[in-house]
């Protein structure tokens, strides 16, 4: 009887072995596990800005069926403090005020280098940050943009 209880004692152990094995398995789905859940990110992180500014957007739109015209900045509908989910400011720029010649070379443009708007730009400058004219630029290929005066929010890459 004692000796069945030593060997009981002996096969309930791991060997090294068997521990190396498991850690390489871990190890794997580690390796595996990370860029897919990194990139699950990154689309939440795009749904949101999308959705944020399609709600600023609408407060643009609110503001200038009220007055009649676009504000000059997000200040004059509160959205300034707005920051998109890698905690960048929402760009905007009023493209329709006549009166303001230097805005119409800001504006965002296609990969024929034409406005994508014709009433404002309201955009995020992306994960990297950093943002140019036009879309097909790489710093631009990240950005959420509206375009076609808001018949399309999503990424720049994509429009």
């Amino acid at each position: 009887m004692n000796k069945l209880k030593a060997n009981f004692h002996l096969q309930r152990a791991f060997t090294l072995i068997e521990l190396l094995v498991v850690m390489a398995i871990i190890g794997v789905l580690a390796v595996v596990a990370v860029p897919v859940y990194s990139d699950y990110i990154d689309r939440v992180r795009v749904v949101q800005a999308v959705s944020d500014i399609g709600a600023i957007a609408t407060s643009l739109i609110t503001y200038q069926i009220s007055t009649g015209k676009f504000p000059a900045s997000l200040a004059e509908v509160g959205a300034q403090n707005y920051l998109d989910p890698w905690k960048n400011p929402y760009q905007y720029l009023n493209l329709s005020d006549p009166s303001d010649k230097s805005s119409k070379g800001k504006a965002r443009k296609d990969h024929s280098l034409v406005p994508i708007n014709s009433d404002f730009d309201l955009y995020s400058t992306g994960k990297d940050g950093e943002s140019v004219s036009p879309l097909t630029a790489k710093a631009s290929r990240d950005d959420i943009v509206r375009a076609n005066n808001g018949r399309y929010i999503g990424l720049a890459s994509q429009y």
